[in-house]
Formats: structure tokens, C-alpha cells, sequence
């Protein structure tokens, strides 16, 4: 398949996820850190299905983004399509490679039990901490979300750090470029359960934050991306200098 993107760190693909993974070898990557559709933002189907500018974004809000595409299955879908594409991750990823999902409390779940049907395993979760959220009277605030941590076999460790379970990195309304970006600074802390020089995959690549950071850190980075607006966002993001 051909590249849309590629330098020296990273290359990039437009088309869908699953397909993409197919075409590539396997054992070829380091590890897997992705933040798909989480398919959520309500309780009913219709709801689910409703656009994410209607889902993920207060009424009023001045900023907007393309159409995240993939994010209305319902809850048998999306599982379904999750062991589909982890299933295919898992083979393009080397031994011991680390994976790391993006997830909300509704879907965890639901992204424990695909990590595990696909052959990773399921080695814990990790936090992270908007330091902002929707305020709810009389209940928790929703200000965090969620990381499922797996690896293909037994973990390959590489490092002599201890790294943490929270990470805290507010948003930057003014950085963002995807509906549902995560900070640059939170995927660049991230990379570091991945080996010096090593390769990730992203799979849903969306703006190209796991491209950017991978590169910051000295690491490479393949990316999948079905929007042919987000390929060109990613693409323009990782051609910025400074």
C-alpha cells in the first residue's frame, strides 16, 4: 500500500484500520498506543449516533472540527470491530510490545475484554487526569479518562524507571486540532514505555499527536487514518518546524 505521508520518523496511511493493518508485516513495530472512536457520549443508540460536534462539544462551542468518522456502533459492534483490529495489531506487533488504548468509563470494559480476545495481555490501567471536567451536582466530577495497558506476551522491560498510573495535562483548546485530541505532552510522557529508537503503531492516528511525539522522543511512527481531512491535518502537523 502506498504511503500518503512518510519522512525519515514517520509514515502515514489513509484508509480504513483493519485494512491497513493487514498489509503490513508482521512483527515489525514496538508497540501499539491508539486512541480510536470510543463510540460513546450517550446512553440510547440514537444517541451514540448522533455526530460527535452534537455528542463530544457544548452547545455554543466556536471551534470546529471535521467529522470524526467510525464513533456510532453500537455496544456489540464495537466490540466486535475492536477484536477485529486489535487482533491484526497483534500480529504486526513484535513480542513483548507494549499496547496502550484511549477509553472512557463507559466503554473500559468493553476494551479490556477486546485486548484479551485479540491475545494481548491485559497488564492494567492508567489514568489520566484532565485537571478539567463536567461538573455533575452531587456526583463525581468527569474529569478523567482512561488507558488500557496490555502487551503482546510477557513485557519486554527496557527502562529502569518507574513510571506512573495518573498522568495530569489539561487540554489546550487553542492546540487542538481533532474533537477529541489529547494533549502533545501526555502522548510524549507516554512514549516512554516504549524502547529508545523503537517503532509504534497508531492505528487511528486522527491530528497526528502519537506521530508528533514519537518523533519529539527520538522514536517512529506508522499511523493509520481513514479521514481524508484529518490525513491532511496530520500532514500539515508534522511538517510544522518549531
Amino acid at each position: 500500500m502506498q504511503a500518503y505521508y512518510s519522512d525519515n520518523a514517520v509514515t502515514l496511511y489513509q484508509g480504513d484500520a483493519w485494512q491497513v493493518l493487514r498489509t503490513l508485516p508482521g512483527e515489525s513495530v514496538d508497540a501499539v498506543i491508539t486512541d480510536p472512536p470510543y463510540s460513546t457520549g450517550a446512553v440510547t443508540l440514537a444517541g451514540k449516533q448522533a455526530p460527535p460536534k452534537v455528542k463530544y462539544q457544548n452547545t455554543g462551542t466556536v471551534k470546529q472540527y471535521p467529522d470524526m468518522l467510525g464513533d456510532g456502533k453500537d455496544q456489540r459492534s464495537f466490540l466486535t470491530w475492536a477484536v477485529m483490529w486489535l487482533s491484526e495489531a497483534w500480529r504486526v506487533a513484535r513480542t513483548g510490545a507494549p499496547v496502550l488504548i484511549f477509553t472512557d468509563w463507559r466503554q473500559l470494559p468493553t476494551v479490556t475484554d477486546a485486548l484479551q480476545a485479540a491475545g494481548f495481555h491485559w497488564r492494567g490501567i492508567v489514568t489520566w487526569n484532565k485537571l478539567c471536567g463536567r461538573p455533575i451536582l452531587g456526583e463525581f466530577r468527569r474529569d478523567t479518562e482512561f488507558i488500557v495497558y496490555g502487551s503482546k506476551g510477557k513485557y519486554q522491560t527496557h527502562t529502569r524507571q518507574c513510571l506512573p498510573c495518573i498522568y495530569n495535562h489539561a487540554v489546550n483548546p487553542a492546540r487542538k486540532r481533532h474533537i477529541s485530541g489529547k494533549p502533545l505532552p501526555l502522548l510524549v510522557e507516554l512514549m516512554e514505555i516504549v524502547q529508545p529508537g523503537g517503532t509504534v503503531l497508531d492505528p487511528f492516528l486522527g491530528s497526528g499527536t502519537t506521530a508528533k511525539a514519537a518523533r519529539e522522543t527520538g522514536r517512529k511512527c506508522i499511523g493509520v487514518e481513514r479521514s481524508p481531512e484529518y490525513v491532511r491535518i496530520a500532514t500539515e502537523y508534522l511538517q510544522e518546524t518549531g
